[in-house]
């Protein structure tokens, strides 16, 4: 069962049928400095694997959530963002806030996400800085989407 809410002009839905795979293509691969590149068939496929929350003015899309997850024990938290024209009018903390209200998101013992440049918002829904630095590993393959090209 898909998820719906209204505010204002706004919808945020969970429906995969409403996400406009082009707009969210568009800003990840050019606006973004984690997807830069990111090929249309990648970003399909993640998206076709993951709980993704959509944020939309008149059937626009002008926001995107996506959750990687295994229902039970974690999460990661991607791919968050709000279109620069619809900032600073709630639209990120609205779609925080159902991100994290969603019944998939209850009960998980870890929630994951990386960011450069919003600690801010994130830090009021709870996350803070890695606990443990030190246990923390990763394998990052910064231009593979560049390389695929």
């Amino acid at each position: 069962m898909y998820q719906e809410h209204r505010n204002a002009s706004f919808l945020l839905s969970t429906d995969p049928g409403k996400l406009d795979l082009d707009a969210i293509h568009a800003f990840l691969s050019n606006e973004s400095y984690w997807a830069k590149g990111i090929p249309k068939a990648i970003m399909r496929r993640a998206i076709e694997n993951s709980l993704c929350f959509g944020v939309y003015e008149n059937r626009k899309q002008v926001g995107f959530a996506r959750i990687i997850t295994d229902h039970a024990t974690f999460a990661y938290l991607c791919d968050v963002y709000i279109l620069e024209t619809h900032r600073g009018k709630g639209l990120a903390k609205w779609l925080m806030s159902a991100v994290m209200a969603h019944p998939t998101m209850q009960g998980l013992r870890r929630i994951n996400l990386v960011t450069r440049d919003a600690h801010r918002l994130y830090k009021k829904f709870g996350f803070t800085e890695l606990n443990n630095p030190d246990g923390y590993m990763e394998l990052v393959r910064r231009d593979i989407y560049q390389k695929a090209l």
